[in-house]
């Protein structure tokens, strides 16, 4: 799950033949709090977009019941309106950043800790590049 600026802000590593929509409340959950300007911090976003992978019924129940407006593409090629091809973009980049690391694209591991592991230094180092670029302008 990524802001809307492409940072990584929490990842969950799955074998192969677990469905997308599967995690979407475990991600969402697991999303830290982000400190703001002044104020208590927030603890989840204002907006969930998705593409139809997570658009069920339960997942778009359950953001709502959490606080959150669920901007999910329903499966069976239902339009949502959102513009979310306008916007997935930045989802698509930041995947793109991950596959720059060798050992994720080409995955050697066994265990999915190491996976994990792996997945998190890559996160880690997105944010870094982005602080970095960030200070620099």
């Amino acid at each position: 799950m990524v802001d809307a600026g492409g940072i990584p802000l929490t990842l969950v590593t799955t074998p192969a033949n677990v469905p997308d929509g599967k995690m979407t409340i475990k991600l969402l959950d697991g999303i830290p709090p982000i400190q703001g300007p002044r104020g208590r911090p927030r603890f989840r976003p204002g907006i969930l977009q998705g593409d139809a992978g997570y658009g069920w019924e339960k997942n778009i129940r359950a953001t709502r019941e959490r606080g959150v407006q669920p901007q999910l593409a329903r499966p069976m090629g239902e339009t949502h309106g959102s513009g979310l091809g306008r916007t997935r973009w930045v989802v698509e980049r930041t995947l793109s950043w991950f596959n720059h690391h060798r050992r994720l694209r080409m995955c050697y591991e066994r265990s999915q800790e190491s996976l994990l592991a792996l997945h998190q230094l890559a996160a880690i180092l997105i944010c870094a590049k982005k602080l970095d670029h960030h200070q620099a302008a």
